[in-house]
């Protein structure tokens, strides 16, 4: 791809046309500008994936010419891939305080805490991160420092929103900086890049002063104990939950790592100075059932999770029992609805009460609906709209919003696509390389590589392996020995091993004299009898693995 150098570049490489891994990049004059860099939760299609990462093989050429890293605000879809992609990228990294420690405790982790050089921005202060200058915008949202972006290049102004809402009574952390707003729609905005989250949702979102009210309500009419999941960056919830636990008379107790991460980070910038003393975990069985509010973490039900845990009975401390209470203070990503429905139905088959948001008021969402999209446009007024951070539903119907908006030009657009913003007119160019990688013990690898192709094999077809002795003349001196695994159930276990073995004797006795003293082309017509069998008696398509001992 070939582009000039005083072309102005967006190119989503993650985040646009899905909810999560949001990667961005501008470009100007050889230079990136990289907003955001997160991570995607893996689904039932991924066996053995802890985290999904974007593919950053467009940059391979580019690595010297990486400007900086913006980030926008804590939330894992948003920085959680800096810890597993910043050796790749090694540029300097930016965002408000309370971003920045959370991020900080994630690199000690990784051992690169004091590696990356992280660089917080105030509000209202341009940064020079050449030839981009960066402003952070105070949005609301459902973590503290929340930032929208005023990228400042070739005398235009690009605002990159972030995730964001309107919200008067947040309950942590500032307001959006609704003068800011309109100043810079004065000023004039060349593009808007822009939240798709809640597109289809039609009025405002509500205050958080609302999810408090519900949580109120619902946990003060409960007698055993009550346990709440909700993201664990969501710091001005944990908060609420806080200032309702004083209010019915409950002791407060965290679980998990990345809940007590994010207090941490909290308490590092500045938030959380009026909180009582929270319980240690091991206290667990000296609180009265009746005055224990636990907060845990695993909201989208991960597999390794709090929640998942207790809510399986697997937790090595933490349990619950009929007549307890647990409330899910969230909203489900798209792809995690299985996992966290197998979850909920295991604290149900134990007797124990579910609550979600279809249930009680007792989550709100830190994304802007429609109507406040529409208050967004009348005050930025941006000669291009660009919806990002949606599937391509919730895009599309930001496009038709963004239109309704008197937007000259909307871009539809998905990841890879390239768009230039400058000159004018505005016009998509090109495609840029994208993907999806993880974590392979110490190695970043692609997603759909040889090793996870093999295990969601194995998962949904099962495995085969057959042992045969042969003389040599090829010819069997004893019977096979056949096992299967997640091939055939335990009562046709015994029938597909029965028809296998006499299958492999007829296949042995037919074998051409030319190939009986060749392993591998024994191995090979062995393997397609199994995988044939297999297919007649469960249409199944398993890894077959054939041994053959020569006597």
């Amino acid at each position: 791809m070939n582009w000039k150098p005083n072309e102005l570049l967006f190119v989503p490489l993650g985040g646009a046309g899905e909810i999560g891994m949001n990667v961005n990049l501008y470009h100007y004059q050889g230079k990136w500008l990289m907003v955001d860099l997160g991570i995607n939760f893996p689904d039932e299609s991924m066996p053995g994936v802890d985290v999904v990462l974007p593919d950053l093989r467009f940059l391979d050429d580019k690595i010297d010419d990486i400007a900086g890293l913006v980030l926008t605000h804590g939330h894992e879809d948003h920085l959680g891939a800096v810890p597993y992609l910043w050796r790749k990228l090694r540029c300097p990294v930016y965002g408000t305080p309370f971003t920045l420690a959370l991020l900080r405790a994630k690199l000690k982790e990784h051992g690169l805490a004091s590696k990356v050089p992280l660089n917080p921005m105030p509000y209202n202060t341009p940064t020079d991160i050449a030839p981009f200058s960066v402003e952070m915008l105070a949005l609301t949202h459902s973590i503290p420092d929340a930032a929208g972006l005023i990228i400042s290049v070739a005398g235009k102004q690009i605002f990159h929103t972030g995730d964001w809402k309107f919200d008067p009574s947040p309950q942590l952390g500032g307001v959006s900086d609704i003068e800011r707003l309109k100043a810079l729609g004065d000023a004039g905005v060349l593009a808007m890049v822009g939240d798709s989250t809640n597109a289809m949702v039609e009025g405002t979102t509500p205050s958080e002063e609302t999810a408090k009210a519900g949580l109120l309500e619902a946990i003060k009419k409960e007698k055993g104990r009550v346990a709440i999941t909700c993201f664990a960056s969501n710091v001005a919830r944990l908060n609420s939950l806080i200032e309702v636990a004083g209010q019915v008379g409950r002791e407060v107790m965290l679980v998990g790592r990345a809940l007590n991460r994010a207090v941490l980070a909290a308490e590092e910038s500045g938030y959380l100075k009026d909180w009582p003393r929270l319980l240690d975990v091991e206290d667990f069985e000296s609180v009265p059932r009746e005055k224990l509010l636990l907060i845990a973490s695993g909201s989208q039900g991960e597999a390794r999770s709090s929640m998942t845990r207790i809510g399986m009975g697997t937790h090595h401390l933490v349990g619950l029992e009929s007549g307890d209470c647990v409330l899910f203070s969230s909203r489900e990503i798209p792809g995690n609805e299985s996992a966290i429905a197998k979850v909920a139905g295991a604290l149900v088959a134990r007797g124990i009460k579910v609550i979600d948001a279809d249930d009680a008021p007792i989550h709100v969402s830190g994304h802007p609906a429609r109507g406040d999209l529409v208050a967004m446009y009348q005050m930025i007024r941006p000669q291009i709209a660009i919806p990002v951070h949606g599937t391509p539903r919730y895009i599309q119907a930001h496009v038709e919003l963004a239109q309704n908006c008197q937007v000259p030009y909307v871009a539809e657009m998905q990841n890879g696509q390239v768009i230039r913003l400058h000159p004018a007119p505005p016009k998509r160019i090109g495609e840029a390389e994208i993907g999806m990688q993880t974590r392979e013990g110490k190695d970043i690898v692609p997603l759909y590589g040889s090793g996870l192709k093999g295990r969601r094999k194995l998962m949904e077809h099962g495995t085969i392996s057959a042992s045969l002795v042969l003389d040599g003349k090829g010819r069997l001196v004893a019977s096979p020995l056949i096992h299967q695994s997640g091939v055939m159930d335990d009562e046709k276990a015994s029938d597909f091993t029965a028809e296998a073995m006499l299958a492999l004797e007829d296949a042995c006795a037919e074998l051409n004299k030319n190939i009986r003293d060749n392993d591998a082309q024994v191995e090979s017509i062995v393997a397609k009898t199994l995988r044939s069998l297999a297919k007649k008696m469960a249409g199944r398509r398993p890894v077959v693995h054939i041994h053959i001992l020569r006597v």
